[in-house]
């Protein structure tokens, strides 16, 4: 997988478990759980913004404002945000080692 996009799939996994923790942690505090780390969930955030390409950055922060989810993985040659199918010719020699957006949606896909 290539670096920027493994960067890209961690920041959107921090992303959603900053935002859970902010939603859900009165509630869990209410009921007795403390919950600790979001302090260090937002620096982990910071340093992966520091190091994904700025262009990468703006098209992920546009495709989760439309979005929510900007990086999907390829499921059975179809993009899991729309499920349109896949051209085999974003899986060549070619393609190999680029970011790749759905031609549909404009999703970043990445192949699990």
């Amino acid at each position: 997988m290539h670096p920027q996009l493994q960067l890209l799939v961690a920041l959107q996994d921090t992303e959603g478990m900053l935002a859970e923790v902010e939603q859900q942690g009165a509630e869990f505090e209410d009921m007795g759980f403390k919950h600790g780390g979001l302090d260090g969930l937002k620096k982990a955030q910071e340093e992966i913004l520091g190091k994904i390409d700025p262009r990468l950055a703006g098209l992920y922060r546009r495709l989760k404002g439309r979005f929510g989810h900007a990086v999907v993985p390829v499921v059975g040659n179809l993009c899991t945000g729309c499920f349109a199918n896949i051209p085999s010719s974003f899986v060549s020699k070619t393609n190999e080692g680029k970011v790749q957006q759905c031609e549909s949606c404009g999703r970043i896909l990445y192949w699990p």
